[in-house]
Formats: C-alpha cells, sequence, structure tokens
C-alpha cells in the first residue's frame, strides 16, 4: 500500500518555506507528492494528478492545502489514518466539516456551530500571528468536510469522480463540498478527526467572486438540507 499526496501551489518560484516544510514533513513518511504548480483548475489538477499516480485499490490518497502544517510524528499520523480509511464504507477523511449543511451551504455555519452540529479542529493565526485552535466539535461522522485535508481510497475517488461539475463556473471554489457531498450521497460515510493540524489560511472570502458563484451554482443543485441524524 502506497499513500500519496496532491498538493497544488501558485508557483514553483513562490515556494513558501510552510510548503517546503510539509514536502519535507511527507517525505519522512514515506508519501508520495505530487505538486502541481500554476493549475488553472483545482479539479482538472486534482483528475490529471488522480490518472497520473494510477493507484492500486489500497493506496490512500491526500488532497491538502499548500499552507498547512501536521503536527504529529509522522508514524502516528499515518497509522491513525490508515486505520480510519480501512472500513470499506469510510468515504472521505479529514479535519473538520460538519453534520448539516444548510439550504445556505456554508459549513461552517454559527449557528449550527453553536448547537454542536459541527466535528473537527484546527489550529489557525490571527492576522497578528497570534495562533488559536477552532474548536468545531468532537471527532465524528460528518456529512461533508473541508478541503484544507482530505484523504480517501480509490475506490471512493473513483465513484464520484474528480471532475469539475458542468454547473461550476468557478476552477477553484467548493471542490471540497461537492467531492464529500457526493461520497455522502452515495452512501459512504465521511469522518472528521481529530489531529494536530495547523492552517495558515483564514479562508478570507472578500473578493472571492467564484467561490460566491459556485456556492450559489452548489446550493441550485443538490437537494438540500444534507443531515445526519445523530
Amino acid at each position: 500500500m502506497n499513500i500519496h499526496a496532491i498538493i497544488c501551489t501558485r508557483s514553483r518560484e513562490e515556494i513558501t518555506t510552510m510548503t517546503d516544510n510539509l514536502l519535507a514533513y511527507f517525505a519522512n513518511a514515506g508519501v508520495n507528492v505530487l505538486l502541481i504548480a500554476g493549475a488553472s483548475s483545482i479539479f482538472k489538477a486534482y483528475e490529471g494528478a488522480y490518472a497520473k499516480i494510477s493507484p492500486d485499490p489500497e493506496d490512500i490518497i491526500i488532497f491538502c492545502h499548500d499552507d498547512i502544517e501536521i503536527r504529529e510524528k509522522p508514524e502516528v499520523f499515518l497509522t491513525f489514518l490508515k486505520g480510519t480509511l480501512e472500513n470499506e464504507e469510510t468515504g472521505f477523511v479529514g479535519a473538520a466539516g460538519t453534520t448539516l449543511l444548510n439550504e445556505d451551504p456554508v459549513w461552517w455555519e454559527q449557528n449550527n456551530h453553536r448547537k454542536g452540529l459541527h466535528r473537527g479542529r484546527v489550529t489557525h493565526i490571527t492576522p497578528d500571528g497570534e495562533e488559536y485552535e477552532t474548536f468545531f466539535g468532537p471527532a465524528g461522522d460528518v456529512v461533508v468536510l473541508d478541503g484544507l485535508f482530505l484523504a480517501a481510497k480509490p475506490k471512493v475517488i473513483e465513484d464520484i469522480g474528480l471532475k469539475k461539475p458542468d454547473y461550476f463556473v468557478g476552477e477553484w471554489d467548493f471542490y471540497d463540498l461537492h467531492y464529500t457531498s457526493q461520497a455522502f450521497l452515495k452512501g459512504y460515510i465521511n469522518k472528521a478527526i481529530h489531529f494536530n493540524i495547523f492552517h495558515k489560511s483564514r479562508g478570507e472570502l472578500v473578493g472571492r467572486e467564484s467561490w460566491h458563484q459556485n456556492k450559489e451554482l452548489f446550493r441550485l443543485n443538490t437537494s438540500l438540507p444534507l443531515q445526519l441524524h445523530i
């Protein structure tokens, strides 16, 4: 069994220390990495990289951002990941998600957060450089997951496909909710797991027109709400 990580980055000339450290972490863990630089679409990048890998059925595929830091010993992290994905019913595994995706499909919606409907945890950083942990909820099953870190077996990936849905216009947004909701709708169990992960991006949406466009198109083309009865 091999583990492969597919990572998109802006350009090879602008690779940050953080991305270098992530690559070193994966190398130390024995994870094969495909770093896709300057892609025009995250859907095309993931689809093309997956085809290039041509994984065996028992392999694990990781899709993650280039500005994360996994703060676990590699052997601990990989043992945990492998164990979580052993169950054939498992879909995607990630760091954070929700058990209820409303008609307004923002997975981190604050009212649901207050109701205890989210799962997972991620460490973020303020503009002043101060780290803080966002605790979404206990580890557990979810309907959708955030795209900062996703992992799945080939069976799941091939069952849902990585191609951009025809109705999306944006090339970089809502891929995570599309992929993970499709897995949920096909009967797989997505899981938010607790592991020590830092994400430099705070998910700012100001000026992100394509995010808002794809959000609305996702809403119009998905039978919402999606809910896990707990």
